[in-house]
Order: structure tokens, then C-alpha cells, then sequence
């Protein structure tokens, strides 16, 4: 295999078209189709949440039950089509791009910060572009992160000149990530940069780098909390979702809400659910943002402990297999790739899943594949592109 082309040792131009599909060494049999299987189906699951939510709220849905609907099962469709792309580019080609990819994504959060920006669900952290579309660019800052932490931690070590990337080379990735990290906490967007953090951790500690960086990172990361809780630097509705972590009866009826709903919901779906549409707190609206952040309440009462596991389950096959790409693959480039996106997919679920629990402050981040979104859908399908991109580009063994 050479760049991006897929030869079929073996099979000359007589065998048939199934057979070479699937020869031993071909593009299909590369793909990890556990990993795609379970995206799709949390996908579809997510649209029947998203249709259930929304079915009602006029409101929102513009007066058509269906819209979010539609609107779901495009972002779907795109995303997917996104990850074909990335499939077919290759993560070693768009490595090479890695300059664009980081500038572009640093101008599109600079762009949030000026009369471009704006401001849904209380974040400022969105670009409106019209006919109803959105974009959130944080979302595509996490795969720039990625991917420019990557190029530069494994750029000696993958030429054979290190073993490990030295501190200078720490410093640089490290200097990379926290320009857009600091952009987007100046929105402020703090649920995003939580994730981004994690996966700047993920990346160091899958890329070998010493031990005192990932303790110096984490004690500078709680420093840095402090700091912008004094400084002032998070809106008021941000400081009290923590107040109300803290204390879930502080304010019932205020801060507290929508976790209190949340969990009254998840609760009374006990073990098979009520019924796919047939949820109290769903139907009557009781649980706001339930397309988007809350997306988890809605399979907690509507399928219960079993749907809700199920959900919990696809994920985790998504971690896994992904472990087992970032384990297998024989250059550090890919593994660190895959171990950010390790990082990045496995927190996300378990801040969203956990603040609908009431075991995580409420910090506005999406379910990866089931919560409603067109950045966010976008972004966890490119990140699934490159977790093929690896797997499909790794040396076959004999």
C-alpha cells in the first residue's frame, strides 16, 4: 500500500468485483466496522431522542414535527460523507495540512469574538450563517488540536532521530493547543474547554513525553481554574450551574432545574421505560434543551435502563476498538491521534451523561453521535475518519 491506494495483492483484474471488495488486504476489510456499526446506530437512536423531544415544541419546530427530524438525519448524512472524505484523504495527507487546518480553525473562534459571534443557549460561541444553520467552530478546534499536538510530538520520533519527544517539542505542542484554548475561554465556552484540556492530557501521555509534564499540566490547569474564578472571567449563569452542582436544592426552581428535571425523568423510566414517545417529562416539556445536552434524559425515561445502557454500551465500543487502533498502529502519529480522540469522546459522553445524573455540573456539551447538532455531528464523524485512516493505512501482517 502506498499513500492513499489500496492494492489487492493477488487479484488480477478476472476475479470479481465481491471478491476483490473483500480480499484480505482490501479497503473494506481494513475499516473497522464495529466502530462504524455502532456510530450509525447511535446516530438513529439519537434522531428517534431528538424526534421525540421536539415532536411538540412548536416553539422550536417551526410548527413541523419532523424538522428536527430532517434536520438530524442530514447532519447525520453529512457526517458521514465528511468521514468517507477523510477516509479517502488520509490522515498522513491531511497531516501535511495540519498549518491550514490550525490557522483556519483559529480564525473561525477569533471570528465568534466579533460582531459575527453569536450567542444560543447563553454561549457566545456560535456563527450564525442563515436559512437556520449555525456553526460552532470549538467544535473543529478539538480535531485541529489533534492533529497539530501530533504533528509536532511525533515528527522526530516517527523519523527514528528520538524515542520520546524532548521538552523543547513539549513546550511548542503545548503552545499550539493554548492559543485556540484561550480564545475559546475568552467566549467563554468552558465546557469546551474542559474537553479540550482532557485531550491535551490524552495526547501527552500517549505520545511518551515525561511524566513531570502531564503532574506540571494538571497542576497548572487546577491553578488556572482558580484564576478565572476570581478573575471574573465566567458569566454568572456558568458560576451558578457550579453552585448548583454543588448544592442541587440551592435553587429548585432556578439554576437547579434542569438537573432536578433531568433526574426525575432518567428516574422514572425504571428499567424497560415508558415507551418511546410516551414519557411524561419529555411530552410536557419539563426538561429543557432535551434535543441537545439533555438528549440522555429522554432515553433514560422513554427506554429505560436498558435503552439508556444500550446507548452507554455503543459507546463503549466505539472506546474500545479505537483503543485497540491507537495500540496496533506502528507510527506514534496515529497513535497519539487516536488516543486524543480516546480522550475527547470518552469525557464528552461522560460530563453529558454524568450532569443529566447530577454526578457532573451541567457545562452544555453535546452527546458524541445521539445529541442534536450539525458541528458537533460533523466533528465526531471526522474524528471516526481518522480512526479508519489508521487502521486503514497500517502495515497488514504478513
Amino acid at each position: 500500500m502506498t499513500g492513499n491506494s489500496f492494492s489487492v495483492s493477488g487479484y488480477g483484474p478476472e476475479r470479481s468485483g465481491w471478491t476483490r471488495l473483500f480480499a484480505r488486504d482490501s479497503l473494506a476489510r481494513r475499516l473497522d466496522w464495529p466502530i462504524l456499526f455502532s456510530a450509525i446506530a447511535l446516530s438513529l437512536i439519537g434522531a428517534a431522542l431528538v424526534y421525540s423531544a421536539t415532536r411538540n415544541r412548536t416553539e422550536l419546530n417551526q410548527g413541523d414535527p419532523y424538522y428536527f427530524l430532517f434536520r438530524h438525519l442530514l447532519n447525520t448524512g453529512i457526517g458521514f460523507a465528511l468521514m468517507i472524505g477523510t477516509v479517502w484523504l488520509g490522515h498522513r495527507t491531511l497531516r501535511t495540512a495540519v498549518p491550514i487546518l490550525y490557522g483556519l480553525s483559529v480564525l473561525l473562534i477569533l471570528a465568534v469574538l466579533t460582531p459575527l459571534g453569536a450567542t444560543i443557549n447563553g454561549a457566545h460561541a456560535w456563527i450564525v450563517i442563515g436559512g437556520g444553520f449555525s456553526l460552532q467552530p470549538s467544535e473543529f478546534v478539538k480535531i485541529t488540536i489533534i492533529l497539530g499536538m501530533a504533528m509536532l510530538l511525533a515528527a522526530r520520533v516517527d523519523a527514528g532521530d528520538k524515542t520520546h519527544p524532548d521538552h523543547r517539542t513539549v513546550v511548542q505542542a503545548l503552545g499550539l493547543a493554548a492559543v485556540p484554548i484561550v480564545i475559546v475561554l475568552l467566549m467563554p465556552d468552558l465546557g469546551s474547554v474542559m474537553v479540550m484540556v482532557v485531550i491535551v492530557l490524552g495526547v501527552l501521555l500517549a505520545s511518551g513525553a515525561s511524566n513531570r509534564w502531564i503532574f506540571g499540566l494538571i497542576g497548572t490547569g487546577a491553578l488556572g481554574a482558580v484564576l478565572v474564578w476570581q478573575l471574573g472571567v465566567l458569566d454568572e449563569y456558568q458560576i451558578n450551574r457550579f453552585a448548583a452542582f454543588a448544592n442541587p436544592e440551592l435553587d429548585p426552581a432556578g439554576v437547579g432545574y434542569n438537573t432536578n428535571q433531568a433526574r426525575i425523568a432518567i428516574g422514572s423510566g425504571g428499567l424497560l421505560g415508558t415507551g418511546l414517545f410516551k414519557g411524561s417529562q419529555t411530552t410536557g416539556q419539563f426538561v429543557p434543551e432535551q434535543q441537545t445536552d439533555f438528549v440522555f434524559t429522554v432515553a433514560g425515561e422513554e427506554l429505560g435502563f436498558v435503552g439508556a445502557g444500550l446507548i452507554i454500551l455503543l459507546l463503549g465500543v466505539v472506546l474500545w476498538r479505537a483503543c485497540r487502533i491507537a495500540r496496533e498502529t506502528t507510527e506514534l502519529y496515529g497513535t497519539i491521534v487516536a488516543a486524543g480522540i480516546i480522550a475527547w469522546f470518552a469525557f464528552q459522553a461522560f460530563e453529558n451523561i454524568g450532569m443529566t445524573l447530577g454526578i457532573m455540573p451541567v457545562a452544555g456539551l453535546p452527546l458524541p453521535f445521539v445529541s442534536y447538532g450539525g458541528s458537533s455531528m460533523f466533528a465526531v464523524w471526522v474524528a471516526v475518519g481518522l480512526l479508519q485512516s489508521i487502521r486503514v493505512e497500517r502495515p497488514m501482517s504478513a
